[in-house]
């Protein structure tokens, strides 16, 4: 599978087809144009992935086309190249919507890492892009995520669904069990019943067995007419235990005879009642624990997990992070009315280094705070709010500190090699560094 489609510039016939056969070794597949005219009519009618353009070249320029892409198809990344690079050009190309910047000449392998980072981030707007037309064409979104554990759960839940067994989802806290379950319903041939969910751990054992087997009138003190249990009240479709690990020894026997007999007695009646459904348990753990423990009867969990579904937790999912935070920032910025909010690379990246422990839920709600505003992450990750546009000396010296920073750490942190890089003297560097607040490390 390509890594990405790459559209080249350059003017230098030699280097474009150096960097081409790069490219293409590395598994991108490449187009090269030395005339940017020509370069510009080919992203017009097929998208690139990732655009990547000398500045300095004669007629259009790098800026020129940039310009122009921009204008035209801002959804495609572009990178540019020169070898006369400075802050100066720097800060004015990011802030006509460059992608990012490289100076000739390059380093091949982080050239490579630029592009990765730069692809990785088209698919991922392209994914949320489709989500959202999901959710605003009235489509119920599934299992968000594209990691191989991800898209694995996914034709899991799809196999299992097509067949009418009972299922024990495990997974973390946070980690989307009962969307698990709901997609396992939604594919299933029960998709027209119910979704029944019931909380063992919400749910008081006094009032238990009268929620969820139902009782006939007069069984106890207020019970004035016969009530329809949850079990019966699902028939059809998909009952939904969460928390199972929670539910109590003495209910824990019941619960395994009606799963054995798929038959109910209502409290307070002596006739069994037959029931169509199917079960759907989920646990935050295998249970053997519990099992150890004597808290959960080995024979309940057996008769459960006849087959299983295993959510892997966010943190060994970590490029989801990105596609996941973004997706919910955008439902929650247009469920708010809010303007959709920059999602920095920066940012990202420090997402993608937390460690999660309420995984999918915890990093919905950082999106959704991001969305309103109220928790960045850093001032300077998402770029300014709107209605709170921070003026141009700001903003120049926002896209100065990016550069400067990024130079530091391609050069590990040696101030005298970054200056070099930088094209500016190693004093100079020092004192933007202490003056925009950096650290060197």
């Amino acid at each position: 599978m390509s890594r990405g489609s790459i559209l080249l510039v350059d003017d230098d016939h030699d280097l474009l087809k150096a960097a081409a056969d790069w490219l293409e070794i590395n598994d991108f597949s490449v187009r090269a144009f030395h005339r940017p005219e020509e370069a510009y009519q080919q992203v017009m009618r097929e998208e690139p992935d990732v655009v990547v353009t000398d500045i300095r070249m004669p007629g259009i320029d790098g800026m020129t086309l940039l310009t122009s892409i921009v204008r035209q198809r801002s959804d495609v990344p572009v990178i540019l190249m020169t070898a006369h690079g400075d802050v100066t050009l720097a800060v004015k190309a990011m802030k006509q919507g460059a992608e990012d910047f490289i100076e000739k000449p390059y380093d091949a392998d982080h050239l490579l890492s630029i592009l990765d980072k730069a692809v990785e981030k088209r698919r991922m707007k392209q994914e949320i892009a489709r989500l959202q037309g999901l959710v605003q064409a009235g489509d119920r979104v599934e299992i968000v995520g594209d990691s191989p554990a991800i898209r694995d759960l996914r034709h899991r839940v799809q196999m299992l669904a097509e067949v009418d067994i009972d299922v024990l989802i495990i997974g973390e806290t946070g980690t989307g069990k009962e969307l698990v379950a709901q997609a396992l319903h939604r594919q299933s041939g029960r998709a027209a019943g119910p979704f029944v969910a019931i909380n063992c751990a919400a749910l008081p054992e006094s009032i238990f067995e009268s929620e969820v087997f139902g009782h006939a009138k007069g069984a106890f003190t207020g019970a004035l007419n016969d009530r329809q249990g949850k079990f019966e009240h699902a028939a059809g479709g998909t009952v939904f235990l969460d928390e199972i690990e929670s539910m109590p020894l003495g209910l824990q026997a019941k619960i395994l005879r009606v799963l054995q007999e798929r038959m109910v007695e209502r409290l307070g009646e002596n006739r069994l009642r037959p029931i169509d459904v199917r079960i759907v348990a989920a646990a935050k753990s295998d249970l053997s624990g519990e099992i150890a423990a004597g808290r959960f009867r080995e024979d309940l969990f057996y008769r459960l997990a006849t087959v299983d579904v295993r959510i892997p937790p966010l943190r060994q999912r970590g490029q989801d992070i990105g596609l996941l935070f973004g997706h919910f920032a955008s439902l929650a910025a247009r469920r708010y009315g809010r303007a959709e909010r920059i999602v920095s690379a920066d940012l990202l990246a420090r997402l993608g280094q937390e460690e999660w422990r309420g995984n999918v839920r915890e990093l919905k709600a950082r999106a959704e705070r991001f969305a309103l505003g109220f928790d960045a992450g850093g001032s300077e990750d998402s770029g300014p709010a709107s209605g709170d546009i921070p003026t141009l000396p700001e903003q120049v010296a926002v896209f100065e500190a990016e550069v400067i920073r990024r130079a530091i750490e391609q050069s590990e942190g040696n101030t005298a090699r970054a200056a070099a890089r930088l094209g500016i003297p190693h004093r100079t560097l020092n004192e933007k560094i202490s003056r925009l607040g950096l650290r060197a490390r």
